[in-house]
């Protein structure tokens, strides 16, 4: 079964309750959904939730990789599929695409770590008009060896860094308290 609007919605409601101060800068994502629009697809709202992945090794650094749309270093993820069937499973899915790691990896936290909802510009290329994402982001844990396979379609090179290499404060900030 598809990941459902209910879903989402408990999904977001619970990373709310856990921290109060982001209900303003997410409330655009349960008015989505009290409006009926359909947050698992691209091509229906100007807002759609995407699932990603902060994949942390025994020694505390983070993998980035490298991704080719944009040119620069982020943490795995991207969009929902069909076969998704809930969040923290979209985001395993988009680090196992991108990374091939498959390696013994677990999730730290069992809500998401960071909820974010950001812009995204016009790409004529894909026809898309300008947008939001809505990035519902899972932290995971690895231990042993980690063999990467990059998915050359959407990435070019990873880099294990430093937590305090996340750009989000936020993000950054749970990311070292849940690792310490």
């Amino acid at each position: 079964m598809p990941i459902t609007s209910d879903h989402i919605r408990e999904t977001v409601t619970e990373y709310i309750d856990a921290h109060p101060a982001e209900k303003a800068a997410l409330s655009v994502v349960l008015e989505r959904l009290d409006q009926g629009d359909d947050l698992t697809s691209r091509k229906t709202s100007p807002l759609h939730v995407t699932a990603g992945a902060v994949l942390v090794d025994e020694r505390g650094d983070v993998l980035f990789v490298r991704h080719n749309a944009l040119g620069r270093y982020l943490t795995p993820g991207g969009h929902l599929e069909a076969e998704d069937v809930n969040l923290m499973g979209a985001a395993l899915r988009e680090l196992t695409e991108e990374t091939g790691v498959r390696a013994s990896i677990a999730p730290l936290l069992p809500v998401p770590v960071h909820i974010d909802v950001h812009d995204i510009p016009a790409n004529a290329a894909k026809g898309e008009p300008a947008h939001q994402h809505a990035d519902v982001r899972y932290l995971f844990g690895t231990t042993g060896p980690v063999e990467v396979t990059l998915q050359a379609e959407e990435v070019s090179a990873v880099e294990w860094r430093s937590p305090d290499a996340l750009a989000d404060g936020t993000l950054r900030n749970r990311v070292l308290a849940a690792i310490r």
